[in-house]
């Protein structure tokens, strides 16, 4: 709205108001109009002018000072774009500083347009703290030990407070309200709020607790079957944990559910230097048996037991002589079984084996209860190799030795009666 009442004009606005009106034959209401509108324009041509400046000259400028540099820190910053959404204040300023004078004679535009450009102000700003918070988190995972204390879902929860508190603002701007009384208002909405951010609340907690826990980092295997993950931790964010399976795929974790419920984090096994290798092979408890001269002889010959058969032997005649046993009969005195040789056997196998740990970690062969499906001699050792093909490699390699040389020691592996084994009884 036009307003000449009560103005305090500058001389040169008023000198040129009347030099439009003495060359161009204008009324003082057309003078006033046309020099608001050349105002504008060339307000409007230093805007341009002042972003040209900052973006072409200034940040080029800069770009250039910041590679040459031997910081890193400030190359992120370049990177995030820091530097460039703070250029976009430039144009503003402009508008804010000279529209006062440029529109002097209509005050309510004046306040109509600040407010626009306050606004303006505040969507900048978030953009460039946003900006800012990207660049210090980049810099932080560049360090050595950022993957066990990520940071990423408390600068999410940083990033919602600017933008709550920038929404206030600009509400309070839109709408002429003091902050504090919008702030105040906003208690009859509490309940909805926490509904409506109730996972991100989860959240927080939940990231809080595995950071300060250390119960997940990036690069961790975790299994958790309850979500189908099985995999590569590859993002933790404030509502959620990305898994990148090994089928490649993704599951997404919320961050709360790792605390509330259950999960295998493997970095245990990969940070000691070893993976576990459990099998059993089920021996046929029907061939099971007292060695003969004939077996012992063949297992004298057996570069890996040679020696202990020869000790055993020493022993079990020193012992039956000892106590005077009649060793026609089988029951009486100590004698040596192949199923104990063969668990011997593979003792001695594994412990010269190049890729299984002997030394530190658990290593055991052993009986376990038989079932209907025969006497599971149980294998639980480490391997030296954790990668996963690698080590399913080895593993394959030491049953496929152990399985080949079952009928060796005058053994059966067990297994259930097939088709085959039907037709051959029929036939």
């Amino acid at each position: 709205m036009l307003d000449l009442q009560h103005l305090n004009e500058p001389l040169l606005l008023s000198n040129f108001k009347n030099w439009l009106i003495e060359n161009f034959d204008l009324s003082h209401i057309q003078a006033v109009y046309v020099k608001t509108f050349i105002f504008i324009i060339a307000i409007a041509i230093l805007s341009i002018i002042a972003n040209y400046v900052t973006k072409k000259i200034i940040l080029t400028v800069l770009q250039r000072i910041i590679l040459k540099s031997k910081t890193k820190w400030d190359d992120v910053l370049l990177e995030k774009k820091v530097f460039n959404n703070l250029s976009h204040f430039a144009p503003a300023l402009v508008i804010f500083y000279s529209i006062g004078f440029a529109m002097l004679e209509f005050p309510g535009w004046i306040e109509l347009i600040k407010s626009g450009v306050y606004v303006y102000i505040a969507v900048i700003g978030i953009a460039v703290f946003f900006s800012f918070i990207n660049a210090v988190e980049a810099i932080y995972n560049s360090r050595p030990n950022a993957k066990n204390r990520p940071i990423k879902a408390y600068l999410q929860v940083l990033k919602v407070l600017i933008a709550v508190v920038a929404t206030i603002l600009i509400v309070s701007i839109l709408f002429n309200k003091n902050p504090a009384s919008i702030i105040a208002g906003l208690g009859v909405f509490v309940t909805a709020l926490m509904f409506l951010f109730k996972d991100s609340l989860l959240g927080l907690i939940g990231g809080i607790q595995l950071t300060s826990n250390d119960m997940v980092r990036l690069d961790d295997w975790i299994s958790m079957p309850s979500r189908g993950a099985d995999g590569t931790v590859i993002d933790i964010t404030l509502n959620t944990v990305k898994v990148q399976n090994w089928d490649k795929t993704i599951s997404t974790i919320p961050t709360y559910s790792l605390m509330t419920e259950s999960f295998k984090n493997w970095r245990g096994m990969e940070e000691s230097g070893g993976r576990r290798i459990c099998r059993s092979i089920n021996i046929d408890v029907k061939s099971i048996k007292f060695c003969d001269d004939k077996l012992v002889e063949k297992f004298k010959k057996i570069h890996l037991i040679k020696d202990y058969i020869e000790s055993r032997l020493n022993e079990i005649e020193a012992h039956n002589k000892e106590n005077n046993y009649d060793t026609s009969v089988l029951v009486n005195g100590r004698r040596i079984t192949n199923i104990g040789t063969f668990r011997i056997y593979i003792e001695e196998y594994l412990k010269n084996h190049e890729q299984i740990h002997n030394d530190g970690m658990t290593f055991l062969v052993r009986q376990l209860e038989p079932s209907e499906k025969g006497l599971p001699l149980q294998i639980y050792v480490f391997s030296k190799i954790q990668a996963w093909v690698d080590f399913e490699a080895v593993q394959s390699n030491i049953f496929d030795h152990l399985l080949a040389v079952v009928p060796e020691f005058e053994l059966r592996l067990f297994q259930n009666p097939t088709g085959e084994d039907f037709q051959k009884l029929m036939n």
